[in-house]
């Protein structure tokens, strides 16, 4: 008989306004104090109109937590799946609060968000060291670490950049294009971010004969210098290559949001279309079976290192 005693899983991500009235708190969330412009916080707004009037992040990593759930609930062990977002609700605090009236004593945590680095990810694990302190309880958690090399995340990502490859005669005639968030480049002295991304994308063009290039998007306004090259002056590259089209990777996101369906589906789109190139977009992971299975895996073997 398994034990009934839970273990707890918590999936933690960036978040996302889930109303037209909610961006501008979610966005002063994001900015913790530093300037925000009415410029900003409109432009933040009419995307969010375009894609539907909320992220679907929520909803996505909520389907995730249960998938993972289930996948879970056929090893020995009873575990109960949390959501804790950064910057909305619910909160990375008020997932803690619920694990710990649900008597969770130990846990596992997965940013989920392939390639970490201390000025992207690394503020998770004050968030939830400082829940935890907040909180109080006896709850230990546990960081899952690196899972982009993980086979079945390569296997999950050239599964479907397959079905987009198959669009074209020659796989060669598209340039595949793996786009990442990009960071300051001060940030990232030392950093292993960049290699991450690389190693990830190499494992990638071993499974697939691709021509393939790594970019960045969402670089930030002001004077500092952004990690590029930018995604949509690497389509422009396609162009002169000769390529046919191009096939955008969401390699650094595994969740629809509004820089995948806005910055991808429409910004980029825009950018392969004015260049005269067929533009396709590798699906993002979701709940792709195999990016679920790599997470039930990566939560079972952290709680077994205990």
């Amino acid at each position: 008989m398994k034990d009934r005693t839970p273990k707890g899983a918590l999936l933690l991500a960036f978040g996302g306004a889930d109303s037209i009235e909610s961006v501008e708190p979610f966005i002063r969330n994001v900015l913790k104090g530093r300037p925000l412009s009415p410029d900003l916080i409109e432009r933040t707004r009419d995307r969010y109109r375009l894609i539907g009037g909320s992220s679907p992040l929520l909803d996505i990593t909520l389907a995730q937590a249960k998938a993972v759930a289930e996948i879970l609930s056929r090893g020995e062990d009873f575990y109960r799946v949390y959501v804790g977002m950064r910057y909305w609700h619910p909160f990375i605090k008020e997932a803690v609060k619920s694990m710990l009236s649900d008597g969770i004593k130990e846990a596992a945590a997965v940013i989920m968000a392939p390639f970490s680095s201390r000025a992207a990810t690394g503020g998770y694990l004050t968030d939830v060291d400082e829940a935890l302190k907040d909180c109080g309880g006896a709850l230990r958690v546990g960081f899952v670490r690196d899972w982009h090399k993980d086979p079945l995340f390569t296997d999950a990502i050239v599964e479907n950049l397959e079905k987009e490859l198959a669009f074209f005669t020659n796989p060669n005639d598209a340039l595949v294009i793996f786009s990442n968030h990009s960071l300051p480049v001060a940030a990232l002295a030392g950093d292993p971010y960049v290699q991450k991304i690389t190693e990830t994308a190499g494992e990638i063009s071993k499974r697939l004969s691709i021509d393939y290039r790594i970019s960045y998007q969402s670089q930030g306004a002001g004077p500092m210098e952004w990690l590029g090259p930018k995604t949509e002056d690497v389509i422009g590259e396609a162009k002169k290559l000769g390529k046919k089209g191009v096939v955008v990777v969401p390699l650094g996101f595994v969740a629809d949001h509004v820089e995948t369906l806005y910055d991808i589906d429409m910004l980029f789109k825009k950018a392969a279309s004015g260049n005269g190139l067929i533009f396709r977009r590798s699906a993002s992971l979701n709940t792709s079976l195999k990016f679920m299975e790599l997470v039930a895996n990566a939560i079972k073997s952290n709680m077994e290192e205990k």
